[in-house]
């Protein structure tokens, strides 16, 4: 076997594996991937593995060498991205496209500042919480955005200005807060309150509704940067934002204690019905 063709086996063997994390973890996520080109999805796939990876560290294993694990992640990934290879098939997927777009350590250093936190912070002040947030969700969302503009258009970049930015991190902060609210009984589990002052036992009618104004916040930011996203990535951020809508439709309809005895969610049937209007929507140039 040459050099170049074990080199472009092991590639598309680590992309495979990105790949594989995405859709054994996210439907909702990977929905929206699959309105990207092929490129461009390879990019999100491996975002979305290494994030998975870091998040099941803290999350899952959690042991007394989980910060071990999670420091050598991160050195991994500084080596993998400063050299464009890696032992490990997920970051060497990342590394790829870290290098291919732009990803760097504006980005990977507070995400994964924001891990640790998992392993040491329980429970969250407004400074914090926002902190948190920005490392653990909005970084993720400038990351992809890094691959929307410069992950695989053949027509060349596009350039990232503010209202992309601010789109993005409102993206990935949306989406983690819809998540710490359907996670909010299991997050409790591992003693982890990462809403300022909400709880399972204080979470009450005004304090959902608090919080759902909030997420809904960001959803109309996200939404109000979409039209600088090239075509495809437009169209994916529309599918995703219309999942969010129905999401905070559904939750806004569900008394507090009952978020608290059950995962609120959106069925595969009415997910794929609602992303592909909202694509097509998107595609066409139709507003709503």
């Amino acid at each position: 076997m040459s050099r170049r063709t074990g080199a472009e086996l092991y590639d598309r063997t680590a992309a495979r594996v990105s790949r594989a994390v995405l859709a054994e973890y996210s439907t909702s996520f990977g929905l929206g991937t699959r309105l990207l080109g092929p490129r461009m999805r390879r990019h999100i796939e491996a975002v979305y593995g290494l994030v998975r990876v870091a998040d099941e560290i803290v999350d899952t294993y959690r042991g007394d060498e989980a910060r071990a694990a999670l420091d050598e992640l991160e050195a991994e990934t500084s080596r993998a991205v400063a050299c464009g290879w890696s032992s490990n098939l997920v970051v060497h997927s990342f590394a790829r496209t870290a290098r291919a777009t732009g990803i760097d350590e504006r980005q990977t250093t507070p995400f994964f500042a924001s891990m640790r936190a998992d392993l040491t912070t329980t429970v969250h002040d407004e400074a914090s919480y926002e902190a948190y947030v920005y490392g653990s969700a909005e970084v993720v969302g400038l990351m992809c955005l890094q691959v929307f503009c410069r992950g695989g258009r053949e027509d060349g970049d596009v350039p990232v200005d503010g209202v992309l930015v601010d789109g993005a991190r409102a993206l990935g902060a949306a989406f983690q807060k819809i998540n710490f609210l359907r996670d909010l009984r299991e997050d409790a589990a591992l003693g982890r309150s990462y809403f300022p002052g909400v709880t399972p036992r204080t979470l009450d009618r005004a304090g959902l509704d608090a919080v759902l104004a909030e997420i809904r916040g960001d959803v109309d930011r996200a939404r109000a940067a979409m039209p600088g996203l090239p075509r495809r990535p437009r169209a994916a951020v529309a599918a995703t934002l219309a999942l969010y809508d129905r999401l905070l439709v559904r939750l806004a309809a569900t008394p507090p204690h009952e978020i608290l005895e059950r995962r609120v969610r959106v069925p595969d049937a009415e997910k794929l019905l609602v992303a592909g209007v909202a694509a097509v929507r998107s595609l066409r140039g139709v507003r709503g």
